[in-house]
């Protein structure tokens, strides 16, 4: 393919792709296929010689979408948002041929640069407190990370590293692998198992915190598991605040939760994945209070924020606990300006050493909507939420299991946990919205969450037809089930 077939594709495909999303309402939200459809329509191998253009367009149809979810539907109330817009689809396109590899400021200063001055905007557009802002001279910063369960990890590392290097410097004769054994992590037992997952990844143990009435972690359960845990001549280092948690959405007590690993030594790390892009505004941040407490935060502009997949935004206070734990400097990696103090080399800040130019999303974006437009975004989707809540408060066969606060709704028929596994079986066959569940508790829980960038009230309306239409097919089914028996 030559500039000029490119330049022919390419409008081409834009107009696919705005075709797509202009009539995604029309295609069925949920696929119906089965495991294993795909390498039925495909051949064995690559073809030999090349394929026509419009073959493979014409297998987009035939092959891809018939297996596709459409995460983009009015009708998808799944999980959480994944964010898109167009502007941020155009910074994609840029980002692919521009083409660049961002481990250094060396390998492209745009890359590098752009990303730590849209950090500082996206964290002044937070109200984040100075110390977490590069700017000109500080201390702290923030990176883009491909994922909330990456920020968690990158986090923990860094976390276990300064604490080994501090007890080493304290008692030379320990050794990291006898720290190792005695250190402890903690997250409420309501935290998403990305958590867990970085402290296997870490090599470290973690302890479930028990939440509350409203699935909150407070002070008082932590400082009991961080008292019982030292009295044992364990190493409590590590914990892990959650702001709007997957299950239900609910906040732990950072107010409460942050001066107690302030005083305890512990570094505290906010993932506040879905629910960090509504402090944007300003009726929604003081949810965010307390993250003076904390070490590092992180949140997902790719859930809801408009910013395409993927680009989770942390945070640190201090940059050099990031660098102290991933720095290696082999030669063909240096350039003169690493040691001038005034840029920054994100491959010490991350897992891995590549990087996309991400930053060119958010800077689309931010440009594009304006802070305002943002907002009134999330503000519309809240109040979707809310509009829902009171359609399920109306219907005394359902309640509402969890504080509406963003744009997450747990609900459920009063009753069995069968009878509610029964309405979501129904709900998700039938394809015409898709749900997932949740547990709170003992409890079987149907989650609604507003997440397309399209929906409207409409579609909430035909959502809560359609389920209380299923709701009582399923409550009729049950009452033959008993005549029967």
């Amino acid at each position: 393919m030559n500039a000029s077939e490119f330049r022919r594709r390419g409008k081409e495909m834009v107009d696919y792709v705005a075709d797509y999303l202009e009539g995604i309402e029309g295609r069925q939200v949920y696929p119906d296929v089965e495991p294993g459809y795909l390498r039925s329509l495909i051949p064995s191998a690559a073809p030999q010689e090349p394929d026509p253009y419009e073959d493979i367009i014409r297998d987009v149809e035939r092959v891809i979408m018939p297996g596709v979810t459409h995460w983009h539907s009015p009708f998808f109330f799944a999980y959480f948002p994944t964010a898109s817009s167009y502007p941020a689809m155009l910074a994609d396109m840029l980002c692919g041929a521009i083409g660049c590899i961002g481990f250094s400021w060396a390998a492209s200063p745009a890359c590098t640069e752009l990303e730590t001055a849209m950090m500082d905007w996206l964290g002044k557009m937070l109200q984040l407190p100075e110390a977490f802002l590069a700017g000109s001279a500080g201390e702290g910063g923030g990176v883009i990370q491909g994922s909330a369960s990456e920020a968690t990890l990158v986090a923990l590392l860094a976390a276990r590293t300064k604490v080994i290097q501090r007890l080493q410097a304290a008692s030379p004769e320990l050794t990291p692998a006898t720290i190792m054994d005695k250190l402890v992590a903690y997250a409420s037992d309501q935290a998403h198992s990305s958590v867990e997952r970085a402290s296997l990844i870490g090599g470290v143990k973690l302890k479930a915190i028990p939440s509350d009435g409203s699935f909150a972690m407070r002070a008082s359960a932590l400082q009991e598991a961080l008292d019982r845990d030292r009295e044992a001549g364990l190493i409590p280092f590590f914990v892990v605040t959650t702001l709007g948690t997957t299950s239900c959405c609910s906040f732990d007590n950072l107010l409460e939760v942050g001066p107690v690993c302030n005083r305890e030594d512990l570094w505290l790390h906010i993932d506040a994945a879905y629910a960090g892009s509504a402090f944007i505004c300003p009726e929604f941040r003081p949810l965010l209070n307390g993250v003076e407490f904390a070490d590092s935060f992180n949140f997902n502009p790719h859930k809801w924020l408009l910013v395409n997949f993927d680009c989770s935004a942390m945070w640190v206070k201090k940059r050099t606990d990031l660098t102290c734990a991933f720095k290696l400097d082999p030669v063909y990696l240096k350039h003169s300006h690493q040691d001038s103090g005034l840029i920054t080399d994100y491959r010490h800040w991350q897992i891995p050493l590549g990087r996309r130019f991400r930053s060119l999303k958010m800077w689309f974006v931010f440009r594009l909507y304006g802070v305002k437009g943002l907002q009134a975004y999330i503000r519309k989707h809240v109040q979707l939420a809310r509009e829902f809540e009171f359609l399920v408060r109306q219907d005394p066969r359902f309640e509402i299991c969890a504080q509406v606060t963003l744009g997450l709704v747990c609900f459920r028929l009063k009753g069995s946990n069968q009878v509610n596994e029964a309405l979501l079986q129904r709900i998700n066959d039938a394809k015409k919205i898709h749900l997932v569940p949740c547990r709170l508790r003992d409890k079987f829980v149907l989650r609604f969450a507003i997440c397309s960038r399209t929906v409207e009230s409409t579609h909430v309306q035909l959502a809560w037809a359609h389920i209380q239409e299923l709701a009582a097919a399923v409550l009729g089914a049950g009452s033959a089930t008993e005549i029967k028996s």
